[in-house]
């Protein structure tokens, strides 16, 4: 299954597929990351608080 590579949290199959790129089975961030966000190729903080 695969997990986030930030936090270790596993993520559904259908989340990854969309939120990672071809070839990349696990995804950077995931919802359970509420201080980072994916920035083009990176990943950074998060300038404000992401809503709950």
């Amino acid at each position: 299954m695969p997990e986030c590579q930030n936090c270790g949290t596993f993520v559904t199959a259908d989340y990854a597929r969309v939120f990672t790129p071809d070839g990349i089975a696990d995804p950077r961030v995931c919802p359970n990351c509420p201080d980072v966000i994916r920035d083009g190729a990176t990943v950074r903080k998060a300038r404000s608080q992401r809503r709950s």
